[in-house]
């Protein structure tokens, strides 16, 4: 099989036709045209469905982009590998973190790349998972953080590699906590709750746990963001949820109490990446680790 050929069938469907694709790699279009051809003649097959002067990939033709993709993500991933190889430089690690997940467990999540004993450069990004995708389908990111595997609604070829999982505290402020006559989960009905934006994982949850507990609570604030959350709680503003295996931080000053845990609530945590073979370095130290934390036990 002849790489150019199939090179040049790949640029073509990615772009949608024969024009743009000429545009992007500065190849005439009849040239295009006349290799496609020829690699139609190899497999025996037609490729494209030509409808006036559009293109549809056949049932081989998706087949074969599928592998066609792969394969050319696969060495232009190569190139970055290699390109990237440490010659007494640090090694660059492009990381996006969803804005859902707790800065301090996305700490404890990244905490392995940066424990290498070869130098790294971390460059993080935050930002809502699909924007974050959108980076990454471009390779502006060598991973990303989430709460929640690839969204099947999200149109980026990525895989998921699932990391852990943690339960569900409720912490407050302790001017709030004295005013409950109620235990946990009954208390949350008097209290104003915080909760994690409707694009987050651990808010489907909490609704579903809500739900099932027949808990009518008041909702004062939704944030995207779980710094900003955590900072209304401590200020006294509402009750907050966070993953169990950060309550020791938090009761730690002193400024907050915790109410109790959502046993059945599991929040898993996610890193996302385009390439189902990982090789980066700091991308396998992440995949690989469970030095993260483990779930507290539920305390009264």
């Amino acid at each position: 099989m002849n790489l150019k050929h199939l090179y040049y069938f790949w640029k073509v469907a990615k772009h949608g036709g024969v024009i743009r694709a000429g545009e992007a790699i500065h190849i005439s279009p009849q040239t295009l045209s006349g290799q496609i051809k020829l690699l139609e003649e190899q497999f025996g097959t037609a490729l494209f469905d030509r409808k006036g002067r559009s293109l549809e990939l056949t049932a081989a033709g998706r087949l074969a982009f599928e592998y066609a993709d792969e394969m050319f993500v696969l060495g232009a991933e190569l190139d970055q590998v290699i390109r990237d190889f440490p010659k007494g430089r640090p090694t660059e690690f492009r990381v996006g973190v969803a804005d859902a997940i707790p800065k301090s467990l996305a700490y404890r999540l990244l905490r392995p790349a940066v424990r290498l004993p070869e130098p790294v450069r971390i460059i993080c990004r935050e930002w809502r998972l699909d924007r974050l995708l959108a980076e990454l389908a471009l390779h502006r990111l060598d991973l990303v953080i989430s709460d929640s595997p690839v969204p099947s609604n999200i149109d980026v070829r990525a895989y998921s590699h699932k990391l852990g999982k943690s339960g569900l505290s409720f912490l407050a402020h302790p001017k709030l906590v004295g005013q409950l006559s109620e235990s946990f989960p009954r208390c949350l009905n008097q209290l104003p709750l915080l909760l994690p934006g409707e694009d987050s994982s651990m808010r489907r949850k909490l609704a579903e746990w809500l739900d099932k507990m027949r808990l009518q609570v008041s909702i004062a604030g939704e944030f995207d963001d779980a710094a900003l959350m955590v900072a209304f709680g401590r200020e006294g503003i509402g009750a907050f949820p966070i993953p169990s295996v950060l309550v020791d931080e938090y009761l730690g000053s002193g400024e907050l109490q915790l109410l109790g845990e959502a046993k059945q609530v599991q929040i898993e945590y996610f890193a996302l990446s385009v390439q189902r073979r990982l090789t980066h370095p700091c991308v396998l130290a992440i995949t690989s680790s469970k030095d993260w934390g483990v779930p507290v036990a539920s305390r009264r």
